[in-house]
């Protein structure tokens, strides 16, 4: 029935796909329909990415950090911005946020890109050949939000890891998915740390990159431990491989771990990072390393149809975006501490094994579990008959990305529409 089910949802359309999946949900469990248990299959949970919502006016916006609209200031400084042909090289703002950007972060050149799908894609571009392969956590956006572009486009593949808790892989693992250096395996003796022999082997990929995501999104906007990342650097030069870093919140992880961006990114050859995220800005993101490597984006980039022409019009929101940056993340944790916590007080104790809110190593997302005869959508479905909106994450959770949009006010707003939820259970 299972299998009928998913050739139907095929050829028919969003409504019907959600009718389907609810049945699906209804049949993988033994439940009547009346809402009271759910799957905790992820495929029984329609995307949230891609919904759209009945958002007024008077809606509390918190699906994401990119529903923001650009600041007055922001408006301003694009409306004045000196641009050029940035294709020529002639668009000056563009030319300085990526200079600027290069120095934040202790790289040789920057490249000012659409979007932070596009500019992780132009890295693995940049640093791999059709038929390499990169490692990559399976739960890391790289693999799991954007399209498996990196096969589709580019011709390489992947191997994908176990993603712990807190966003980062097993070494032991990583080591271990490396597959072999220009067709050979490679044999070391431990106890010198050498490699002794090399074996010819045609069957395999080469491995050329290690992808991390900090923050990581899908275990809920967690910072990287510093001494991880380290680890996974020295072993990436150990191994003759590069890392890229899909930092698209890069500045939230650095105000978790009290350091700056450029200390991140050092344990990075490459960086992506957002402007259209945390830092408010409308547009996109920027890619930063060697300058060889920019270069080898750059050319890149316009087979995407990514060319910019007169970008400075965007760049100069985000030159805006970067000087309010560390103030901004730092407004957003806050009351991301502060409502993951109201949260949790609204909740009654007899209450608390069936929904609540994680309150550990917070940056500016709250995750609400949904467990235990509630489900993911009775909670979301309510908020948004209310006028607030959240993303339905996976069957288990909804996500709330605080957002400069949002202030103290709202989180009020957000608990009481919460705990008249409650009074339903």
């Amino acid at each position: 029935m299972h299998s009928l089910i998913t050739r139907r949802v095929l050829v028919l359309g969003n409504a019907s796909f959600r009718k389907l999946t609810t049945a699906r949900m209804t049949q993988t469990n033994g439940i009547n329909g009346n809402g009271n248990s759910a799957s905790t299959d992820l495929l029984d949970t329609p995307s949230a990415y891609t919904q759209k919502s009945n958002k007024t006016h008077k809606s509390i916006d918190l699906r994401s950090d990119t529903v923001t609209v650009p600041s007055t200031e922001m408006r301003k400084a694009m409306a004045e911005a000196i641009v050029g042909d940035d294709v020529y090289g002639e668009d000056t703002t563009t030319t300085r946020l990526e200079q600027r950007c290069a120095e934040l972060f202790g790289k040789e050149a920057g490249l000012f890109v659409a979007s932070g799908t596009m500019g992780n894609l132009l890295a693995i571009m940049a640093h791999c050949q059709r038929g390499d392969e990169i490692i990559v956590g399976r739960y890391n956006h790289i693999h799991r939000w954007e399209q498996g572009n990196y096969a589709q486009l580019a011709g390489i593949s992947a191997t994908t890891l176990e993603v712990k808790p807190d966003g980062t892989m097993d070494l032991d693992d990583i080591e271990q998915a490396i597959r072999v250096k220009g067709g050979y395996i490679q044999i070391y003796d431990e106890s010198c740390d050498v490699e002794v022999t090399s074996i010819p082997d045609c069957h395999m990929p080469t491995s050329k990159l290690i992808c991390i995501e900090n923050t990581h999104n899908y275990t809920g906007g967690k910072a990287l431990p510093i001494d991880w990342m380290k680890s996974v650097k020295m072993l990436a030069e150990r191994r003759d491989l590069k890392v890229h870093m899909d930092g698209a919140r890069i500045y939230n992880a650095a105000v978790a771990s009290n350091t700056s961006v450029k200390h991140i990114a050092s344990f990075a050859d490459t960086v992506q990072m957002c402007f259209s995220k945390g830092l408010g800005a409308p547009v996109g993101s920027i890619v930063v390393g060697p300058k060889a490597f920019i270069d080898r984006a750059r050319h890149s980039r316009k087979a995407l149809g990514g060319g910019w022409r007169q970008s400075g019009v965007l760049a100069a929101a985000a030159h805006v975006a970067l000087d309010h940056a560390d103030a901004t993340i730092r407004a957003d944790h806050d009351r991301a501490k502060k409502l993951s916590k109201m949260i949790n007080d609204a909740t009654p104790e007899n209450l608390r094994n069936k929904v609540y809110a994680a309150e550990n190593d917070i940056t500016n997302m709250v995750l609400i579990h949904c467990v235990n005869g509630v489900s993911v959508q009775q909670l979301n479905d309510f908020f948004q008959k209310h006028d607030v909106l959240a993303m339905t994450f996976d069957a288990r959770r909804i996500r709330m990305v605080l957002n400069w949009n949002v202030n103290d006010e709202n989180l009020e707003t957000i608990v009481e529409v919460y705990k008249q939820f409650l009074k339903q259970l």
